[in-house]
């Protein structure tokens, strides 16, 4: 009710300042300033695409004698689940009270988690079939291009979603833009559900992310354009304009007296802390340099991406609370990719920094708990001892923490919502799947029962049509 009062407020003082400007706005008096024009002036909707998400019908249910990774480094052995109304009602062991009447299910055997999210995805804007009609994730056409919106180009269809559900666990996920520009534009954050619009997958309340890329990618790009960036100091000449740009037009946004400008809106919302920074960035070199460049202009990184050198600076990531998102084995495809380490995760996680593990792929995003069991063992041979539970905070409360969203999913607490995969066994071992997999307490995916298999309208009639394997 609040919210429609303020917007009606706003709506009202919008329509004064049109019918000044219809009038001229011609000062009464020759004390008086004239009026400002409606078009700098009036108020805009930051928010012009909402969310129209709404949960899946759910049931209360129960998972009995199930070992339970929380979320947040903790473990229940013979443990007990209630979900109810969509959330996670309650979360104990053996003897806990569950409501009559629920649904029951033995997890003897079984393991349960929240659900995956994959923090740095490029489904729907890079969808299968993968082919140049599909291909909508870089507009490589400037350097800078922080007036686009990745929700703009995803495509709900994409066979990819459901298998990222059926085969992966994942629930939510982050959809960015390409990193062929310094600026790449705006990310999008989504609940992995059938829908007809990318609206309908919209997780409610999620802040926006700004993608953003350091090094070889930018300077390729556009050093092969003949055109600046062509080096790394080309990289964060055009970058420290363009903020310096932003910060100005802030200032006159402040002041009533922007005009519209797309580009320079994304980035104020960066200025004014609504607007996540998730940074493509590979060396430590880089990363330190993109801190210092954070503070000269007044915004914060959220995680570096990719982010393979890590390792190296784990202590000043862990200190300025920057998170990484990181592959567990990838590195060496490129020159600045060459000095990772498959023990870069567990160092970053030895630091007390925050440490997640990403797909950046739409094959490997159906194994982010492999990935993580991959890190897990690498830091586990190098003598150091980290719980599966801790483990597991790197593809649930971690990313959703980055992400924005931590209060509300990414691990099994009282309140929040019943994102939830039940597993066949260890989620730890090559030889386990998703056995059910939960959103907002609704059972979207479920092995033994092929109805609940989601396959997209594209799929139907097509050879492979609902593949989970």
């Amino acid at each position: 009710m609040r919210t429609r009062l303020k917007a009606s407020l706003l709506a009202a003082v919008s329509l004064g300042f049109a019918g000044c400007a219809a009038t001229g706005g011609e000062a009464k008096s020759a004390g008086d300033k004239p009026a400002a024009s409606a078009e700098k002036s009036a108020k805009f909707d930051k928010n012009p695409y909402p969310s129209t998400y709404r949960p899946y019908p759910s049931q209360t249910t129960v998972v009995r004698g199930v070992t339970i990774f929380d979320g947040e480094g903790g473990r229940i052995d013979d443990g007990v689940i209630v979900m109810a109304d969509g959330k996670v009602e309650a979360v104990g062991g053996a003897d806990l009270a569950v409501p009559a009447g629920a649904a029951a299910i033995d997890g003897r055997g079984k393991y349960l988690t929240p659900g995956v999210i994959d923090i740095h995805s490029h489904l729907g804007d890079y969808p299968s079939p993968s082919v140049d009609a599909h291909s909508d994730g870089n507009e490589a056409t400037s350097p800078t291009t922080p007036e686009v919106w990745s929700e703009h180009s995803v495509w709900p269809q994409d066979p990819g979603f459901s298998r990222a559900l059926a085969n992966g666990g994942v629930t939510s996920l982050q959809i960015l833009p390409g990193s062929a520009n310094l600026m790449g534009g705006r990310s999008i954050t989504l609940k992995n559900v059938p829908a007809r619009t990318v609206q309908g997958m919209k997780f409610p309340g999620a802040p926006y992310g700004l993608k953003m890329a350091c090094g070889e990618n930018p300077k390729r790009v556009y050093g092969g354009k003949g055109r600046m960036p062509s080096t790394r100091m080309g990289n964060f000449a055009v970058n420290r304009q363009t903020w310096a740009k932003a910060a100005a037009h802030k200032k006159k946004m402040d002041e009533g007296k922007a005009d519209r400008d797309l580009a320079m809106e994304t980035l104020v919302g960066v200025l004014a802390g609504e607007i996540l920074v998730h940074n493509h960035c590979y060396r430590a070199d880089e990363m330190a340099l993109v801190i210092d460049m954070a503070k000269e202009f007044g915004y914060k990184v959220s995680t570096f991406h990719h982010a393979v050198e890590s390792y190296k600076i784990a202590d000043l990531l862990a200190k300025e609370g920057i998170c990484s998102a990181m592959w567990a084995d990838w590195w060496g495809f490129k020159m600045e990719s060459y000095d990772g380490v498959n023990e870069n995760v567990p160092l970053v996680e030895r630091a007390g920094a925050c440490a997640i593990i990403h797909s950046d792929d739409a094959n490997q995003i159906q194994r982010l708990n492999q990935e993580a069991a991959k890190a897990l063992k690498a830091g586990r041979r190098m003598g150091i001892d980290i719980s599966d539970a801790q483990a597991w905070t790197w593809v649930s409360y971690n990313p959703a923490k980055a992400l924005g969203i931590a209060d509300r999913t990414g691990s099994l607490k009282p309140g929040k919502m019943a994102d939830v995969v039940l597993w066949n066994g260890n989620p730890f071992s090559a030889y386990t799947r998703p056995e059910k997999v939960w959103i907002d307490g609704a059972l979207m995916y479920d092995a033994n029962d092929p109805k609940r298999r989601p396959v997209s309208d594209f799929e139907l009639g097509q050879p492979g049509e609902g593949d989970v394997k």
